[in-house]
């Protein structure tokens, strides 16, 4: 049910603000970790920016590769997103532990993830200052993909409720996406 987006439109998927999983991958090495501070950057080339922690091992892996994808999860697989955010990859596997399922992405090493509804692949642009200073990363969208039963013309149509973003608040709650709203 995956569909690709035009790169140009990709802003779309995270802007409105959803909790994203991010993956990683370098070598044999691979990882994922819930993060609600990523944004679209840019329209043409398509950019992201996202806030990663410097004790991450999500960070590590993405610093030696230069690549990591932005996975939008649905409602449906939220317990798996509280146990992506509140473990270290450096423990084991944490696709494994949270019961997530990943598939080959298209142009960047770093796995996706089943059960999200868009993905993002992203290759880093580099930026030493502020990743050190800000832990503050920029990535060149290369590639994206939505599920076409909620991303169709380019715009999200959130029908089922399992199939909803979610937005996250703290202390393992969660919003969905709610309903849409047109100005008059």
């Amino acid at each position: 049910m995956r569909q690709p987006v035009d790169l140009k439109k990709a802003f779309r998927l995270i802007n409105h603000g959803p909790v994203t999983l991010i993956t990683s991958a370098h070598g044999d090495a691979r990882n994922i970790m819930a993060a609600s501070w990523t944004m679209p950057l840019d329209f043409d080339p398509p950019k992201v920016a996202l806030v990663i922690d410097k004790n991450a091992y999500t960070r590590e892996l993405i610093e030696a590769s230069g690549e990591f994808a932005l996975n939008i999860p649905a409602r449906a697989i939220a317990p798996a997103i509280l146990k992506a955010g509140g473990s270290s990859g450096r423990a084991g596997d944490k696709f494994a532990a949270c019961g997530l399922q990943t598939f080959a992405a298209e142009r960047v090493s770093a796995p996706l993830v089943e059960g999200c509804v868009a993905w993002l692949e992203c290759r880093l642009i580099p930026e030493p200052h502020n990743q050190e200073a800000y832990d503050l990363f920029i990535g060149e969208v290369v590639a994206a993909h939505a599920d076409k039963r909620v991303f169709i013309d380019g715009r999200w149509r959130f029908e089922e409720d399992k199939l909803r973003t979610l937005h996250y608040v703290a202390g393992g709650t969660f919003f969905q996406t709610g309903d849409e709203v047109e100005a008059d």
